[in-house]
Formats: C-alpha cells, structure tokens, sequence
C-alpha cells in the first residue's frame, strides 16, 4: 500500500482519538479526494456516529464507507439505473469486507462482541477518556474501515 494511503489510514484513528465520531474520523481523512474540506466532511458524517445517532443501529464507519462509495462513485442523474447500481455493488464489497474482517456491520452487535455495555435510548456520547479508549474497539473499527476504502482505492488504480 502506498505511503499516502497508510497515512489516510493513520489519519483516521488520529481524528477518532482526538474526540471526533467514528464516521467523521473516516469520511475526513479521504475527503479531500472529492474535493470536501475537512469541516464539511465532518459535518457530512456527524450524525452517523454511535451506529447512527448513538442509536446503535449501523456502525458509523460503516456509514464512512457508503458516504465515501457515493463521493468516489455516486450517480448524478436520477433515471442512470447503471450508474446506481454500479455505485450499490461497490457498497455491498466494502460492507461484505468489513464484515467478514469484523464479525458485523451493526454497531450494537460490535460493541458487545467485545463485551463492552451497549447503553441504549440516550443522546448523549460517552465521556472520551483512557479507559474508553480501552474498553471499546471503535479506533480498531475506524483502522478497520479505512484499510478497506484504502484497498478499494488502490485496487481501483491497478
């Protein structure tokens, strides 16, 4: 893998150990590819955190994948059926991926593969401190996630 796609990859944990949400760390560190700014980015996959609104419901680098499948190769006019499907094929790989490199896409199910407590019905995130850090496996996931985009991206060049 290239040195500037290791450093993506690197940069994503980076973000999500600097308090940013697992989509936002993914979805800003290869943004600037599609031409986004690290502030929009972020903002683009703001909600997609704590699988989707801390609703643990899909992990939210798996949400940074399909935002980054649909910057990288979303269809522009409604009626391309082709171009549509073309963009659901390369979402279904990178989620099969992670998938099979991680046991699941949903965060809850994540969460609790690492027999970490999936607290439910609140809004409000977790207080980021080391023994969050060592106790959830969400940076593994956000390296995780953008190794697979990485791959996706060198693949694509071959």
């Amino acid at each position: 893998m290239s040195q500037e796609l290791e450093d993506r990859i690197q940069r994503a944990v980076e973000n999500f150990m600097s308090g940013y949400g697992c989509s936002q760390s993914v979805v800003a560190a290869f943004a600037d590819l599609y031409g986004l700014d690290n502030t929009m980015a972020k903002r683009i996959a703001a909600g997609f955190g704590g699988g989707v609104g801390r609703m643990r419901m899909m992990c939210g680098t798996v949400s940074a994948l399909v935002i980054l499948a649909g910057l990288d190769c979303g269809q522009t006019e409604g009626s391309d059926r082709e171009g549509k499907a073309a963009c659901y094929k390369v979402v279904q790989e990178l989620l099969e991926t992670f998938k099979q490199r991680n046991g699941s896409i949903i965060c809850a199910e994540l969460l609790g593969l690492n027999g970490c407590p999936v607290a439910k019905n609140t809004y409000m995130p977790d207080e980021r401190n080391a023994e969050y850090y060592k106790r959830r496996p969400c940076a593994q996931k956000v390296e995780s996630a953008a190794r697979i985009f990485a791959e996706y991206l060198q693949k694509k060049e071959m």
